[in-house]
């Protein structure tokens, strides 16, 4: 079944929460890393607050916005975002370890549940209130763990493009055990595919995920500086983690865009019935599709976007 919807839904499959497989290669586009104990931080230059597993870079001032990004991004695909929102709040730009450069030290260790921390000791640490967080892909996925386990750490979340449960992209049929062996198939081609064919993979599943061509190759860049092990462990946990039974007891208010893109994206009838379906049980979230986009909506409908980010952050 697996199989033949990835047949069947090829652009479907590469926008939405961006999944694009390229043979022998999978791409997303998604977030991880942190401490099982947070260590001390150091700040640097660009006021760059940085441990093994995190580092933050703050800009402006206000209410605190915390924007997460998605698997093998770099921090910089919010950077146009934050310069536009300093001038009212206070930012803070997550880059996760292992991920576009960021040194990854934890050999095949967990790579999901500790970015849930590393987020949670974060607002702590920092003295945050209930900052408003968003999040892209595995950010965003991310962020709804995040309220779930530690809602009081959260005032509000927007989910960039991303479903409770990656794997439910195949299917209402799928479940974690259902999408092991595909996780365990898509970590193992992230560790042995060569560089070039890594670059070629790469390229070829940019497509499915933007349309801004600046947008395309930095993700290529990303991903090639991004380390294996990371990269292959965290797709693995997120094609498997399912954060639909959690939704029901939230009471953390959601906002979750999705893409759509009738020139070669995402169909919006099929957006529409698959958020629908997948964030059902999420008492008052508010779904917003977003036309002309692909994964990295940020990106494509940067107006937009910002017009949603302002609305969701009064």
């Amino acid at each position: 079944m697996f199989t033949a919807f990835l047949k069947a839904r090829p652009r479907l499959r590469a926008v939405l929460f961006g999944l694009a497989v390229c043979s022998p290669c999978l791409v997303i586009g998604a977030t991880a890393a942190f401490a099982e104990t947070p260590t001390a931080v150091t700040v640097e230059a660009r006021n760059l607050i940085r441990n093994d597993r995190l580092s933050v870079e703050v800009m402006g001032a206000g209410p605190d916005v915390i924007l997460i990004p998605g698997y093998a991004s770099s921090r910089e695909v919010w950077r146009a975002t934050a310069e536009r929102l300093q001038t009212t709040h206070r930012v803070h730009l997550v880059q996760l370890a292992g991920f576009a450069g960021e040194p990854w030290t934890h050999g095949d260790g967990p790579v999901l549940t500790p970015a849930v921390e590393a987020v949670a000791a974060y607002v702590k640490d920092a003295g945050l209130h209930q900052p408003a967080i968003v999040g892209h892909s595995m950010g965003g996925l991310t962020a709804l763990l995040l309220a779930q386990r530690h809602p009081d750490a959260v005032g509000r979340v927007m989910a960039v493009d991303n479903l409770p449960f990656f794997s439910a992209l195949y299917g209402p049929q799928a479940t974690p055990e259902t999408a092991r062996p595909f996780a365990a198939q898509a970590a193992q081609a992230m560790l042995t595919q060569d560089a070039a064919s890594m670059r070629a993979a790469q390229t070829a599943g940019a497509a499915g995920l933007a349309r801004d061509p600046a947008t395309r190759t930095a993700m290529v860049d990303w991903a090639l500086a991004s380390d294996r092990q990371a990269l292959a462990t965290a797709i693995a946990e997120v094609m498997t983690t399912d954060a639909r039974p959690g939704l029901a007891a939230m009471t953390t208010p959601v906002t979750a865009l999705y893409a759509a893109d009738a020139d070669g994206g995402a169909p919006a009838t099929l957006a529409d019935a698959m958020w629908t379906r997948e964030y059902a049980s999420l008492p008052g979230v508010k779904l917003v599709r977003v036309d002309g986009s692909r994964h990295f909506i940020m990106a494509d409908q940067p107006e937009r976007f910002m017009e949603l980010v302002g609305e969701f952050l009064k």
